[in-house]
């Protein structure tokens, strides 16, 4: 138990932290939003089980969020409800497993925490694990000669704009963090080509010869994949997750086509607000290797 009694907090493996209530009845509400976020800075991702339900609709969610600083608004507003549709355009809404990326990577602002609240979790065996991937411990278990080819390379992504987000980014496969410095890792990994995928994008390497790219690609799926950095959650209803979009990238695992698996997710910018400088490369013209 935590040093004010207010909540249990148990280590989560691989990396993150479990938080459970410490009395019958408590309400995610009535955890102090200061300590979490400090929580959240220094392990990345916080799991927040057991307690009574608290976020029943999205402006129960909203007013939560909003203590948690400048929410970063979208087209539908500030939650995105999470779920298939029957007549998806993008993997997103659809059932099929989504590849690791950040959030904003398309969007002139970078969030800094994703706070998921779970209204419907899959029943068993039905998939649709959220994937998370802790980039600062990969990075300190990279070899130093792999590290260094990892600075020089960048990537440029394209996706078509048929929901909340799309186009053209190029980014640094390695970038600083923008609250302390250290190297933390961007990627949108490419879609697995033989499973179904609404919306595939593209990726072009910068920084590689085009004989290096799949060898390339396949060390770094490895290494994106070890278990001592890569972490699968199973959903329970009114799980509420919290994830730092900073040092983290994440994903999704297929699940059952008509789950009800449904999710609320709420993206909450840091302070001063981190801008996608990844935007600005974009089309810059630099020898290219194509991806696959």
């Amino acid at each position: 138990m935590n040093p004010h009694t207010r909540f249990h907090v148990t280590p989560h493996q691989p990396f993150g932290l479990l938080i459970g209530p410490a009395f019958s009845g408590q309400t995610v509400e009535q955890l102090p939003v200061s300590e979490l976020r400090a929580l959240a800075r220094e392990h990345h991702l916080l799991v927040l089980r057991g307690f009574a339900p608290t976020f029943r609709d999205s402006p129960s969610l909203t007013r939560y969020a909003r203590q948690w600083g400048e929410i970063k608004m979208w087209p539908f507003g500030a939650v995105l409800d999470v779920r298939e549709h029957h007549d998806a355009t993008d993997h997103i809404f659809d059932h099929s497993g989504v590849p690791l990326h950040w959030d904003g990577m398309y969007k002139p602002t970078i969030p800094e925490f994703q706070l998921f609240n779970c209204l419907h979790a899959p029943a068993e065996n039905e998939g649709g694990c959220t994937t998370f991937l802790n980039t600062r411990a990969l990075l300190a278990d990279v070899p130093p000669a792999i590290l260094e080819l990892w600075k020089t390379v960048r990537v440029t992504y394209r996706i078509q704009k048929v929901v909340h987000y799309g186009g053209e980014v190029c980014s640094p496969l390695l970038v600083a963090d923008p609250r302390d410095g250290q190297w933390v890792l961007r990627y949108n990994e490419p879609a697995e080509k033989d499973k179904r995928f609404l919306n595939r994008h593209a990726l072009e390497y910068h920084g590689l010869a085009p004989e290096q790219v799949e060898a390339f690609e396949q060390d770094l799926h490895r290494r994106l994949h070890d278990p001592r950095f890569f972490y699968a959650h199973t959903w329970q209803p009114n799980d509420v997750v919290i994830a730092d979009n900073f040092s983290l990238l994440h994903g999704r695992e297929a699940f059952t086509a008509r789950s009800a698996r449904h999710l609320q997710r709420v993206h909450i910018h840091g302070s001063p607000v981190c801008h996608n400088t990844a935007l600005a490369h974009a089309g810059d013209g630099l020898p290219i290797a194509t991806q696959g």
